[in-house]
């Protein structure tokens, strides 16, 4: 039992420091409500429109393409540190890569998903 004391005592600490946290800032923290505080905040402006309002599937789908091509991009960093030890099968492999990439690009562009409008 002497090897799971350890292990106690980190579950205790885990446990009870969040509450004392929790307790600390409920006891100290200033609590003025107001209409002022709960407004949403617009940079400064006046809210003049609903929250809600509806964007373009376009929008989300520039967020998608580029997160999906930037993502893609990162795998270009580790090849290019093993690049020496890769050797003809690595260039080879990430010419692959690159070309099924910019096919996506390309097939992508094709379908006019990059024009905004």
């Amino acid at each position: 039992m002497q090897g799971y004391f350890p292990l106690l005592i980190t579950l205790v600490v885990a446990v009870i420091l969040p509450i004392a946290i929790l307790v600390i800032v409920k006891v100290l923290s200033p609590s003025v409500p107001s209409d002022v505080k709960y407004a949403p905040y617009e940079c400064g402006l006046t809210v003049t429109s609903e929250a809600r309002e509806k964007f373009s599937v376009k929008y989300y789908l520039i967020a998608v393409i580029f997160l999906v091509f930037d993502v893609e991009t990162v795998f270009l960093m580790p090849w290019a540190i093993q690049m020496k030890e890769l050797a003809i099968f690595g260039l080879v492999e990430m010419g692959f890569f690159l070309f099924l990439l910019l096919f996506g690009y390309g097939y992508v562009w094709s379908k006019g998903a990059l024009s905004w409008e």
